[in-house]
């Protein structure tokens, strides 16, 4: 599984040949500068790849947890739109004047795994027992999927007895990579980072019931830089397109678009 980097560097996508399917050629062909939440890499790689073909226009990515990229974007950093892993952020933005009011919808509901790296664990079994050397989840205060975590644990009732065996990853990108390098025997991660296509990648897992962590709903906006930016536009309603969701549902999310 190839392992995304979890810097908050910008890193181009390659531009697509201009097609007319979904956007007028009388569009000018401009950049769109895109903050991501790091659970949603692998989908939006895809997604910025096949955008840049069918609308000329030409996608710079960044990745990082949601809680840095909300402090970057209060301090002006240049981004056109913000893809979140939470709604929170995105709502803040906009009370705050940071995002064009209104802008703002659920591309994705998150759901969350228990992941061990080695095929054919019971990786429940092994969360109750206490039988793994380290437990990876992302920091609470910065990742949504890491509160989702905590969440877990206090449901289970498993708090106290992990704690001592806690490992916390900035985001969920470096919690993915703390188990798949063996420097934790269990993590919770985004389904999203484990699954293509409507099957598991590697390892083994547990898909955490939805009833013991509250619906991790994540919002993009169009943030006041991207305004008038016709590429950012296109991708916002990009993501909203029948086949758009249908590749997203794909790596594991689930399409819920409540409020």
């Amino acid at each position: 599984m190839r392992l995304l980097s979890t810097r908050l560097t910008v890193v181009p996508v390659l531009l697509g040949l201009l097609s007319a399917t979904l956007f007028s050629s009388a569009v000018q062909a401009a950049d769109v500068m895109v903050a991501v939440a790091s659970n949603f890499s692998r989908p939006m790689q895809k997604i910025a790849a096949d955008f840049e073909k069918d609308s000329g226009h030409k996608v710079l990515l960044a990745f990082g947890s949601s809680g840095k990229f909300l402090a970057q974007i209060e301090n002006g950093a240049p981004f056109d739109v913000f893809l979140s892993a939470d709604q929170a952020k995105p709502r803040r933005l906009e009370g705050n004047g940071f995002a064009v009011a209104g802008s703002r919808f659920t591309y994705a509901q998150g759901r969350l795994a228990l992941w061990s790296a080695t095929a054919g664990d019971d990786v429940q079994a092994q969360l109750k027992a206490g039988s793994f050397s380290k437990l990876a989840l992302a920091n609470p205060r910065l990742a949504p999927y890491g509160q989702a975590a905590t969440e877990v644990l206090e449901a289970l009732q498993l708090s106290t007895a992990t704690r001592n065996k806690q490992v916390m990853g900035e985001n969920i990108s470096q919690t993915w990579q703390f188990v798949a390098t063996g420097n934790a025997g269990l993590g919770f991660v985004a389904l999203s980072q484990i699954m293509q296509d409507g099957v598991l990648t590697s390892g083994s897992a547990w898909l955490i019931p939805a009833a013991l962590y509250a619906p991790i709903r994540q919002d993009a906006v169009l943030l006041k830089k991207g305004s008038d930016n016709p590429a950012a536009s296109a991708l916002l309603q990009y993501l909203q397109q029948p086949g758009v969701k249908a590749l997203i549902a794909g790596f594991g999310y689930a399409q819920d678009t409540a409020p």
